[in-house]
């Protein structure tokens, strides 16, 4: 018999320049799996560092990814326990966005890689989250969620952006487009989809012009 507790738990997360009066941007960025939060930060280097503060949450089950034991990665969620431990990662999004008391004359991006565009989806989804920009970037929306539950996003005149690589190794050609369909879908035409020459990548130019 499989039983539960519940307990209390800290985990950390990583921040890249600082907000200030001069702030314009803040971004949530979720990593995908086999990231560390503070190294997920480089990517987000090359933006204005007056203007833009990044925050970076760490997912929780960490592992070695060697056999080694020297290189540490993280992932947010397995099939194993899903809803679960979904409601564990919304929990911790939800202190860190509090920890932080983002100034509401700042543009708010809600950005995921990989894995962590499954978490952002949700996270935006669930708590019905007010963001300026929600950017979805090499990975899938869940199954589970419905146009019906981003419907708020057009009311709030939020830009979502999806982006794909079009030799991403995760992705098959068919994959892709069963992909874009759902997109349309889900967020009722209203995503702009970019398609670019690369894999399973983040690209710092990307990035640079999401502003």
């Amino acid at each position: 018999m499989e039983k539960q507790v519940s307990y209390n738990v800290t985990n950390t997360y990583a921040t890249l320049n600082k907000l200030t009066v001069k702030t314009r941007n803040v971004w949530i960025v979720l990593h995908g799996i086999g990231y560390l939060s503070r190294y997920f930060l480089k990517y987000f280097d090359e933006l204005p560092p007056d203007e833009n503060y990044i925050i970076a949450p760490q997912a929780p089950s960490k592992y070695y990814l060697d056999k080694k034991y020297k290189y540490v990665g993280a992932s947010w969620l397995t099939k194993e326990n899903t809803v679960l431990e979904t409601d564990n990662v919304l929990a911790y999004l939800d202190e860190v966005y509090k920890a932080e008391n983002i100034p509401s004359r700042c543009q708010l991006l809600i950005f995921g890689f990989s894995q962590g565009v499954s978490i952002a989806a949700r996270w935006v989804a669930k708590r019905q989250l007010k963001c300026d920009q929600l950017v979805l970037y090499a990975g899938e929306v869940p199954s589970e969620l419905s146009a019906n539950e981003f419907k708020f996003l057009g009311q709030n005149q939020t830009k979502v952006k999806v982006i794909v690589g079009n030799q991403d190794e995760y992705l098959t050609e068919q994959r892709l487009e069963e992909i874009s369909k759902n997109i349309q879908v889900v967020f009722e035409g209203r995503a702009d989809q970019l398609v670019f020459e690369g894999g399973h990548e983040v690209r710092k130019q990307i990035i640079n012009e999401l502003i």
